[in-house]
């Protein structure tokens, strides 16, 4: 198995605050979704309308980790180009 290249010190930064803005917004999305749970009193709602609710969630989540998850990978490849 190779070792990854040495990180350059502004590359090991970049890949750390892209890993601190995913798991902020991931954290940010939930409290929104959850607040909205309860202001829009979705405990009481149909089976159907929860299901709805949280696929959307879900989608919600899928989109700010696949767009975050891009932008790691991105800063990888910078990595490796740079070493």
């Amino acid at each position: 198995m190779r070792d990854a290249p040495p990180a350059a010190p502004g590359v090991r930064a970049d890949l750390k605050r892209e890993l601190v803005i995913l798991v902020g917004l991931v954290v940010l999305v939930d409290g929104v979704f959850i607040a909205i749970y309860y202001a829009a009193a979705l405990g009481a709602a149909s089976g159907d309308r929860k299901l709805a609710y949280t696929a959307v969630w879900v989608l919600a989540t899928l989109v700010v980790v696949w767009r975050s998850l891009a932008r790691i990978r991105a800063a990888r490849v910078r990595q490796r180009r740079g070493a």
